[in-house]
């Protein structure tokens, strides 16, 4: 079987950001099929070049054991909304071509958000007549109108129809998250059409009994308790309310804040850390997948945030699967269903989203009791390995790619 993929994100562990599409894909390339990849040339956090030399429209490569083809994307994806855009159609065009040109295949994937590379997908699935598996990975354009990042009643209007126009083209579709399924159904997708393949983690990755002792070193961490968001710097992620929570701790020495990552937001919420006199806040910058083991490992507590809008209830991030694996509690400022897998788990704190005063007790009450820290990480660490193992996501991945390639050749 030949699968080809189009996600302008894709990474491999030596880049940073999520891998859950490379290690479906190795899944895959394990039971004897072969997954291609058509990429951006440039890094979703970063907005930077992440191969120089290319000749043409694309360049192939391996990555770590994937084939990828990077497709040209025009370098603004952090200078403006409208560059954004600009950035995720010339990828669109870019992906089409390298997708018609990527060799024989039996299925053609494409994953939203960005939903202009969902499109790319549909047509190269069209033009080779071939089934198209749409993933759901975030509810666009639902996100980008609550953010208020979408805002023009007739650009509302295009992006509803374009949404449900892909929903009844897809032969399929695969979500992250179980609200996910709900929203479709109410949209009128058959459940029949849908399968859940929720966020999860490989749990190999992550000691729950590492210490860190090397990236603590790195970062000048001795003894302290520290607390550590790991992922996009964006306008979603509210990380202002970790910086007034820093704020707020800021006469407690022993603890220390460490944010992993880029974005968008980045710049504004280092001269906020400025503004604020912030000396208990290190920004790391972006690191590979491979090394956030590492960083875990040196956490004693994680943070997931978001901004407290109703559609992010229904959200899965990818983070705090990756905390709960390395055996760390999580401090979760996200209501709805990931509030009920660790609440599930017993494996973290709530507070309220946007609530920086709860989080910094949250923090402070953690940091004076290991005791009960300790147990939490491990709490989260036993029911991330039950319920949300990589492993059997990706060979439940597998299964659902071959009953559609079945299914196109009768």
């Amino acid at each position: 079987m030949r699968v080809l993929l189009i996600h302008q994100a894709f990474v491999s562990p030596s880049e940073s950001g999520g891998t859950r599409h490379y290690e479906f894909a190795r899944h895959a390339i394990s039971r004897g099929h072969t997954f291609k990849v058509v990429a951006s040339d440039l890094s979703y956090l970063t907005g930077k070049r992440v191969i120089e030399g290319g000749r043409g429209w694309f360049t192939e490569q391996e990555m770590e054991g994937v084939r990828v083809l990077q497709a040209y994307t025009y370098p603004s994806l952090h200078r403006s909304f409208f560059w954004r855009v600009v950035s995720f159609f010339s990828f669109m065009f870019t992906s089409i071509w390298a997708g018609l040109r990527a060799g024989p295949v039996d299925l053609v994937m494409g994953t939203s958000p960005p939903i202009f590379q969902a499109i790319s997908a549909w047509v190269v699935a069209a033009i080779r007549r071939r089934p198209f598996l749409l993933e759901i990975r975030d509810l666009w354009p639902d996100f980008a109108i609550e953010m208020g990042v979408l805002r023009n009643s007739l650009l509302i209007k295009l992006s509803r129809w374009l949404e449900s126009f892909l929903y009844a083209r897809a032969t399929h579709l695969v979500v992250n998250s179980p609200a996910y399924r709900d929203y479709l159904i109410e949209k009128g997708v058959p459940e029949a059409k849908i399968t859940l393949i929720p966020n999860g983690v490989d749990t190999r990755m992550f000691d729950p009994h590492a210490k860190g002792e090397r990236a603590r070193k790195e970062l000048g961490l001795n003894g302290q308790f520290v607390v550590t968001y790991a992922g996009a710097l964006g306008l979603a992620n509210d990380i202002p309310i970790i910086l007034r929570a820093a704020e707020l701790l800021r006469d407690q020495a022993s603890i220390h804040f460490l944010l992993v990552g880029d974005g968008k937001e980045r710049a504004n919420l280092e001269e906020l850390a400025r503004r604020l006199d912030l000396p208990n806040v290190t920004f790391t910058g972006t690191r590979p997948k491979s090394e956030m083991a590492e960083i875990l490992a040196a956490s004693d507590a994680c943070i997931a945030c978001l901004k407290d809008i109703p559609m992010f209830r229904t959200t899965y991030p990818n983070k705090v699967f990756d905390y709960m694996a390395a055996g760390r509690p999580t401090i979760l400022a996200i209501d709805g269903v990931i509030r009920q897998v660790i609440e599930a788990a017993g494996g973290g704190v709530f507070v309220p989203p946007g609530d920086n005063a709860g989080m910094a007790q949250a923090i402070r009450n953690l940091s004076s009791d290991r005791g009960q820290s300790n147990a939490l990480g491990q709490s989260a660490r036993a029911y991330v390995v039950a319920h949300f193992d990589r492993r059997q996501q990706a060979t439940q991945f597998v299964d659902c790619i071959e009953e559609l390639v079945r299914q196109g050749c009768k």
